[in-house]
């Protein structure tokens, strides 16, 4: 019932729950961080490779632009 509020207002559950401490986390990104947890561990190990390069680049380019 609770998740079927929180997708109605486009929430998540740890939004209605915790007083927003994820709210800026949409459930798009929770499905596909749902997927992730189900790879077998070497391909989880790539997908967070790549997640890690790619936040790493989009921080030195905002710290270049300074």
């Amino acid at each position: 019932m609770a998740a079927k509020i929180a997708d109605s207002l486009g929430v998540t559950l740890d939004y209605l729950v915790k007083d927003g401490e994820y709210e800026r986390i949409d459930n798009e990104t929770l499905k596909k961080l749902k997927e992730i947890q189900h790879l077998d561990p070497e391909n989880k190990s790539h997908v967070f490779a790549t997640i890690d390069a790619f936040i790493k680049a989009a921080k030195l380019k905002s710290i270049a632009a300074l």
